[in-house]
């Protein structure tokens, strides 16, 4: 695949007439075979959906036959949708989920569901990102050894890896942002509840949203026209306005080198026309950290309940019955981590008074932090992660130098993007953009003057075994 290839450049082609849809997804198929199936053995991709006749496709529709991919976590007929655990492998999905329907409504050929971390990383504190055991471990297409993140692993190592130019992830806090960033491509986590959630395996009714990962942010800002049904994205792309950028100091990571690249983006940030203003936000304590924790333990337990409801039979109706099923097959489900946070989520319940008081607690921080912060400016922006880490199945994820960016927008449903920032130590490291709650726009807008001012193009991985 040519990296420089855009997925706008795909829909002129198929609108042309010069290609169709079926070649393009065979093309899919091959690379995904070759690259991810074979080879380098990439295995960002856990299912493959049934071909589709290229007449099922309407060239003149939004995404004109495009093929695409999404999370393992989202409900689509002929995909097993099972958040990567084989809990979910006896109950077949039996209908598209809203989101779905709405993609294929715009002329996507949803080609395959992507790997992830087993239950979007809340089933332990030592989950490694990336593993499942449906999917097993996804690799980062820039060294093999290395994290693709999580929880959208295979969505972010596809991209970047360019068997496919767009697809979904989805996040409650940094499950778009940290793939995305370790392997070089963009992400936009939207508003919380701008994009349907039904059909999706929850979290977190509060913070759980889908959003596009692509190679650019104008290829991510279609996609995210589809899936919040909204227009003006794409355009955004294209604005020139003067944008006031706040710096977040506190929102580095604390990797010298990651640091120092940020420092370097925001000269060019700044010769590019915009108007940086230095931003003081304080760190969050530990308390707010455990309140996060404990709240998305409360909604898990409501939310997995509902969820199983309509989705399982009556032998798999509770987050208490995923915890026996996990028992009952821990040799393959328990082979590298258990289930503390799932045995946490049990004894602490639903969405109790002790519920009501941290979330409460919760939600003033971020709501006030952000507040302070954007008041004045358009967006803030920061560093995301350090370089991915190697993978350890058993020992958990080094997250150890990341900033804390994602944490605020997660918490008040706020939206945030990360775009390439460059590379350091042979892999990819990103800079993140938050915005005020429902302002895609000026996020769009922001995340496209600072990938023209960096001046990188699309990111090719050097695929290192």
């Amino acid at each position: 695949m040519e990296f420089e290839r855009s997925a706008f450049d795909s829909i002129a082609d198929l609108r042309a007439g010069s290609v169709t849809a079926a070649t393009l997804a065979d093309l899919a198929l091959d690379r995904i075979e070759e690259i991810d199936a074979t080879g380098y053995e990439l295995n960002s991709v856990l299912a493959l959906a049934p071909k589709l006749a290229a007449a099922d496709f309407d060239s003149a529709s939004p995404l004109a036959g495009l093929p695409i991919l999404i999370k393992d976590n989202i409900e689509a007929l002929g995909l097993p949708g099972t958040a990567g655990s084989t809990a979910l492998l006896d109950h077949p999905v039996t209908a598209d989920s809203q989101l779905v329907k709405r993609l294929r409504a715009a002329g996507a050929n949803i080609i395959g569901a992507t790997n992830l971390s087993e239950w979007a990383n809340i089933r332990s504190t030592s989950s490694t990102s990336g593993w499942s055991a449906v999917g097993g471990l996804t690799a980062n297409p820039w060294i093999h050894a290395h994290s693709a993140g999580g929880s959208s692993s295979g969505s972010g190592a596809a991209v970047a890896a360019g068997l496919i130019t767009l697809a979904v992830g989805t996040e409650t806090d940094g499950s778009i942002i940290c793939p995305a960033s370790l392997n070089g491509c963009v992400g936009i986590k939207p508003t919380v509840g701008s994009v349907p959630t039904q059909g999706i395996v929850p979290i977190s009714a509060n913070q759980d949203s889908p959003g596009p990962m692509a190679r650019s942010v104008k290829d991510a800002a279609l996609l995210l026209e589809i899936m919040s049904a909204t227009t003006g994205l794409v355009e955004a792309t294209s604005d020139t306005r003067t944008l006031r950028i706040g710096v977040v100091r506190s929102w580095l990571t604390g990797h010298g080198a990651t640091d120092a690249l940020f420092d370097a983006a925001l000269t060019k940030i700044a010769k590019a026309g915009a108007t940086l203003v230095e931003i003081k936000l304080k760190a969050p304590d530990d308390n707010t950290g455990t309140d996060e924790y404990e709240v998305l333990l409360h909604e898990l337990f409501d939310d997995m309940g509902g969820y199983l409801a309509v989705r399982a039979d009556t032998s798999l109706k509770s987050l208490a019955d995923v915890v026996s099923y996990n028992f009952a097959h821990k040799d393959n489900e328990m082979k590298y981590f258990a289930q503390e946070l799932f045995d946490k989520a049990l004894t602490l319940g639903g969405r109790n008074s002790a519920y009501q008081s941290k979330r409460a607690r919760n939600l003033t921080w971020a709501q006030n932090t952000l507040a302070k912060g954007i008041s004045d400016v358009d967006v803030l922006i920061g560093a995301t992660y350090s370089p991915a880490w190697l993978s350890t199945l058993g020992k958990g994820d080094a997250y150890g130098d990341n900033s804390w960016i994602t944490m605020a927008p997660a918490i008040s449903g706020a939206p945030i993007g990360t775009v390439p920032m460059g590379i350091v130590d042979g892999l990819p490291v990103g800079l993140g953009v938050v915005a005020r709650s429902g302002d895609e726009l000026r996020l769009v807008t922001a995340l496209a003057h600072i990938e023209r001012a960096l001046d990188l193009g699309v990111l090719q991985p050097t695929f290192k075994k």
